[in-house]
């Protein structure tokens, strides 16, 4: 086991484990800030696991899913708009999630760059690192504001 594989194993069991554990227990928009840490979190594992394994397709694996997980979480906040509590303490449990969700990327993308073969590869790894602070940017503020009226509720003017 080389260095990379250790520190996706170390992300996986400190990480990616309790951040499912909370995309399965709790109420809904935990689930859905504990979904959109671990969609990062399992980016980042890929990534890692590129230069550990030394097989340039988890990067694509790695880019899909920094481009499908900010938009599915965006897509269960909408659908599940009705059951997101009102007037609870969530938008600094939201931005603190998110803050570290965009904390923990830099550590492993920077590296990696430095792993991989120059060039294209280079790029791909920086598009990724991008796309996770922005999706999870995104997903923390959507998360955080208050939750629309549904249609036909009296909004209290």
């Amino acid at each position: 086991m080389n260095g990379w594989l250790a520190a996706a194993c170390l992300l996986l069991v400190l990480g990616l484990g309790p951040a499912l554990c909370g995309a399965v227990v709790g109420p809904v928009r935990s689930r859905l800030l504990a979904q959109n840490v671990a969609t990062v979190l399992a980016a980042l594992v890929l990534l890692l696991s590129s230069p550990g394994y030394d097989r340039p397709a988890y990067l694509d694996t790695a880019l899909v899913l920094a481009v499908l997980g900010p938009a599915g979480t965006l897509v269960y906040e909408r659908l599940l708009a009705e059951d997101l509590p009102r007037g609870t303490p969530w938008p600094a449990l939201a931005r603190a999630a998110s803050w570290a969700s965009v904390a923990v990327v830099p550590p492993v993308v920077v590296p990696v760059c430095f792993a991989v073969a120059p060039g294209r590869t280079t790029v791909k790894v920086l598009v990724i690192g991008a796309l996770l602070v922005a999706g999870s940017a995104v997903c923390g503020r959507a998360l955080a504001r208050a939750p629309r009226t549904a249609v036909g509720e009296d909004s209290g003017d």
